[in-house]
């Protein structure tokens, strides 16, 4: 059956998503429901929402921040947008009142410390919301594995479906292990693996056995079984149609992406020195390596697939399913990544704190230039900062900066952008995140997710003098923690010329001019 047409009100990037299940889930003929949405700016909660609306289903988009979620609050086309945390009690959120159904949507994969307890607490405050509101059902993404032999993640996912089952409302649980998507984390660290290495010396996790399913087949999944009264109370399993080691799925990537490579398994290498190589090799995050990997020294197959009886499909081979993502990323059309994600409340990052850029106890290194090109032009260079495009001058010392940030455990250069022309608040930007991205004001506000002794902000935006001569302003803030802090100002002060310098010249000039003003 072919999917319609996604309804006119959907935006591009989730209108993107929707293409994306490519006619394997259908329309519902339940009439719609009033569906909470949990985790909706998160990987799999941008791809689901555009299938719910297509759907015809009123849906409360839950998020931590709307600035980072690019659909907007409009509830005569089906959509509401509420800010809420879900570590802290949801009674004063404003939400609904009543609810039909709710999907549960969060996980804390690449969270630091006692994730479980948090991913606990944050599940026992949507129970306890959902008694009031007349739910029959919550869906809730968990993780594949045998009950018996669990990693400390996959141990968590357990918990989080006992927390969910003391409430009143009926549970189904949805359980899978890698999904194939564009942007996906397992994805891309296959990815990000098998483009870089020709010769791999690979633990020996890398032969167990488990069971991909393509993001397509997910989604598919999550929206069948809603309000389907044979999976309430039920735990379905859910995978592709073929069962594969860890070692096969990266040489059959590499297969689809015509590449030779070797793979020499080693057994000296522990989890934790695996967690070490795949930081260093790919663009995850040290807590995200090291989940993974005690996720993958076991196996992770369906044992039971009852779930085709209920939402019945052709599961997408891996090859094929990689195929498609690689369509997706070759159209520049990725929805959401899971570098896009932003800790929870226990994090440090706070978006809406860090907008505001602090005045006081800060160093500032703030440089004008004025424009030769259409301001138009110079907006377009600067929405393109970063990733493949690099950062216009001294790209050696970006790199560098960058390698030394991985060797002290931070993010690093390799997460890259999610698209190359297009910022949105929230983005990943190598090691930035994006705060503001304003581009009628030609504004945008980055806040720096690399170690420092204190809190740092690039800032850019078109501004005009008297006359309306259009400049750009560069403002680099840092507040330093300690002496530590103002240290490391100093030290790297005789470096702003060549770097900031630099870059604001690439972004103003399309060819050498004179220097730059400094204020």
């Amino acid at each position: 059956m072919v999917a319609p047409d996604p309804p006119p009100h959907v935006p591009p990037s989730t209108a993107a998503a929707r293409a994306e299940v490519d006619g394997r889930a259908c329309a519902s003929d339940r009439g719609p429901l009033r569906v909470l949405l949990t985790g909706a700016n998160g990987y799999i909660g941008m791809r689901l929402l555009p299938l719910l609306l297509a759907q015809g289903h009123q849906v409360h988009c839950l998020v931590r921040d709307p600035q980072r979620f690019p659909v907007a609050h409009d509830p005569e086309r089906g959509v509401w947008v509420h800010r809420a945390d879900l570590l802290e009690p949801l009674a004063a959120a404003g939400l609904p009142d009543r609810l039909d159904a709710a999907y549960y949507l969060v996980h804390s994969l690449s969270a630091a410390g006692d994730f479980a307890e948090l991913e606990a607490r944050a599940a026992r405050n949507l129970a306890t919301y959902l008694a009031g509101t007349g739910a029959r059902q919550v869906i809730y993404l968990g993780g594949l594995g045998d009950d018996g032999v669990l990693s400390q993640h996959l141990a968590s996912r357990r918990q989080v479906e006992g927390v969910l089952r003391e409430g009143p409302v009926p549970v189904t649980v949805l359980r899978a292990g890698i999904i194939v998507g564009s942007g996906s984390a397992s994805f891309e660290i296959i990815r990000d693996l098998t483009e870089k290495l020709p010769v791999m010396i690979a633990p020996r996790w890398l032969r167990s056995r488990t069971q991909p399913i393509a993001v397509r087949d997910a989604l598919a999944y999550l929206a069948g079984v809603l309000d389907e009264p044979r999976a309430l109370q039920e735990t379905f399993e859910i995978g592709g149609p073929e069962v594969l080691t860890y070692q096969e799925m990266l040489m059959r990537y590499a297969a689809v992406r015509g590449l030779r490579r070797w793979i020499i398994p080693v057994p000296v290498l522990t989890p934790r020195l695996s967690s070490y190589w795949l930081y260093f090799v790919t663009s995850t995050s040290y807590p995200l390596a090291r989940n993974l990997v005690n996720s993958m020294t076991v196996d992770v197959i369906v044992r039971d697939d009852r779930i085709r009886a209920i939402v019945p499909l052709d599961p997408i081979p891996y090859d094929e399913a990689v195929r498609l993502a690689f369509q997706k990323i070759e159209q520049q059309s990725v929805v959401s990544s899971w570098t896009d994600a932003v800790g929870s409340s226990r994090n440090p990052l706070e978006l809406d704190r860090l907008v505001q850029v602090p005045t006081q106890a800060v160093y500032h290194d703030t440089r004008r230039r004025a424009l030769q090109d259409a301001p138009d032009e110079v907006i377009e260079r600067l929405w393109r900062i970063g990733g493949a495009t690099g950062w216009y001058h001294a790209n050696w010392l970006w790199w560098l900066r960058g390698l030394l940030d991985r060797l002290v455990g931070g993010t690093g250069l390799r997460r890259g952008r999610r698209h190359p022309s297009e910022l949105r608040p929230g983005d990943a930007l190598d090691f930035w995140r994006v705060l503001v991205a304003n581009r009628e004001r030609g504004r945008l506000l980055l806040y720096a997710e690399m170690r420092l002794p204190g809190e740092a902000w690039l800032e850019f935006e078109i501004e005009h003098d008297a006359d309306g001569r259009p400049s750009l302003r560069q403002t680099a803030t840092f507040r330093p923690h300690g002496l530590a802090g103002r240290a490391y100002w100093l030290l790297v002060t005789p470096l702003h010329a060549l770097v900031f310098g630099g870059l604001l010249r690439g972004l103003v000039d399309a060819r050498p001019r004179s220097e730059e003003a400094s204020t």
